[in-house]
């Protein structure tokens, strides 16, 4: 395994949804997630990280060092009991080493054996809840099928009592969405979260909507990854000190794009000493 990263990284994800649902509640009849309060949307931090397992996944085939830890047919205590060591900490390395989701994000690993588990591990790698910078609207759609799924319906189309299947799907209309992340050094020293794998992060950031489409979530699009890099393991300032600086103002009351925000990203002049700004997209 190559070497951890030296130095913390703090960053802001912008992207936007149109006509879609990015992310439905699954206690409000799957209605896209909103603030309470204030109406604003939501997008979970296991949603985002569930976008960047499958892009890792699709491009690096399920092969170590890149495996996949969190998916769909995964049997997790068989994964744990299979770890190589018998002692706890080896089998965390050996768990770290082979997927990247571990090393990345960490995971519980206590869930099978007590002889036989991998205790817990914090990854390095953390995301906040993706908010919109605006109140979002959720719109209602009846959606119809003309098909049948049993022969006592198509009896009853024959005789014209039954002339469609009605439905219903929920939309927001256009929201931005805005995430931040952040990536701590000395977490990646206890998994070995390498530069590697912190390349791969931001690759699979901007290109995991590309791979993830689907009627409902409408159309997703990545608009700004800005990233702070700290000269520093510990870093040298404060995250929320360089998330201020990244400003949008809504030009209009009704934003239906990204041309109806203005997005001001500070100089590497307005930064604290220490850090550096980099701009993905």
């Amino acid at each position: 395994m190559t070497e951890a990263i030296k130095n913390r990284y703090d960053f802001v994800f912008l992207y936007e949804v149109k006509d879609g649902n990015p992310n439905g509640d699954p206690d409000q009849a799957n209605l896209p997630r909103v603030d309470a309060e204030n109406q604003e949307g939501l997008i979970t931090d296991v949603c985002i990280k569930r976008k960047v397992r499958n892009y890792v996944q699709l491009k690096e085939e399920l092969k170590a060092p890149y495996d996949i830890f969190i998916r769909q047919g995964n049997v997790l205590n068989n994964v744990i009991k299979e770890a190589e060591g018998n002692e706890l900490k080896l089998r965390q390395m050996n768990l770290c080493r082979d997927y990247f989701d571990i090393r990345t994000f960490g995971a519980v690993l206590s869930t099978g054996d007590k002889d036989k588990n991998a205790g817990t591990v914090r990854g390095p790698v953390q995301f906040t809840f993706s908010r919109s910078e605006d109140r979002v609207f959720q719109a209602e759609h009846s959606i119809t099928r003309c098909a049948v799924a049993t022969p006592e319906e198509a009896k009853k189309q024959e005789d014209r009592e039954f002339a469609s299947t009605i439905g219903r799907k929920t939309t927001i209309p256009y929201a931005l969405y805005r995430m931040h992340g952040f990536v701590s050094a000395v977490d990646a020293a206890k998994t070995g979260f390498s530069q590697e794998d912190l390349d791969l992060l931001w690759e699979s950031l901007l290109n995991a909507f590309e791979h993830d489409r689907a009627a409902a979530r409408g159309e997703m699009n990545p608009r700004k990854l800005i990233i702070f890099k700290h000269d520093s393991h510990l870093g040298n300032a404060r995250s929320g000190e360089l998330f201020d600086k990244v400003k949008i103002e809504s030009l209009t009351d009704l934003p239906r794009s990204i041309q109806d925000y203005t997005i001001t990203v500070p100089q590497q002049a307005d930064l604290p000493r220490g850090v550096t700004l980099i701009e993905k997209l």
